[in-house]
């Protein structure tokens, strides 16, 4: 399936709606891409509590690692599954919850004017072929979409956060990333 933006939402993902967004501010055009990991619970894939955390609806009480993240209020615009499947959460014209606190060259609140893709992983596995295949696919709609945005703004949750995050992570393959885009 050939994917697309109509709308602000990326046709050929599911669309499942996170409450964990609001209106960019005036003005606020886009212009970063936010790479990031996530696995709940940490290391074990394949599981609806992604979806769940970005939705406010995960059962804190199924594991003890959801207990230490209960009252988080986050979200992404896309994850990506270790199968390449893409769930949209938040339209690109919103302000996703995915950045907290952060900077780029001298430019905080990164949420303001990012989009945030997650990958399902973690900082110590390899992310699957069909994950770079999709976040290929998706980042080149992406900067053809957005004109401010450039492959110079893609960066990592740790690039804008350093000290607080790690993600995407080591295992993360920039090199093959940035090699499969346009020049």
């Amino acid at each position: 399936m050939e994917l697309f933006i109509a709308n602000d939402i990326l046709v050929g993902a599911q669309f499942v709606e996170s409450p964990n967004q609001n209106a960019r501010p005036d003005g606020a055009d886009i212009e970063l891409l936010v790479i990031h990991n996530i696995s709940l619970p940490p290391g074990k894939f394949g599981t609806s509590a992604i979806k769940q955390f970005f939705c406010n609806t995960l059962d804190s009480e199924s594991h003890p690692f959801y207990l230490e993240i209960a009252d988080l209020k986050v979200s992404a615009h896309l994850l990506i599954d270790r199968e390449g499947r893409l769930t949209q959460f938040v339209p690109f014209s919103n302000r996703a919850w995915h950045a907290g606190e952060s900077l780029f060259y001298e430019r905080g609140n990164c949420n303001d004017y990012s989009v945030g893709i997650e990958l399902e992983g973690t900082d110590f596995e390899p992310f699957t072929d069909s994950q770079y295949t999709s976040l290929s696919n998706v980042t080149k709609l992406l900067l053809s979409t957005y004109p401010k945005m450039g492959k110079d703004k893609i960066v990592g949750h740790s690039d804008i956060a350093p000290g607080r995050k790690t993600d995407p992570g080591p295992c993360f393959d920039w090199a093959r990333y940035k090699q499969s885009l346009p020049a």
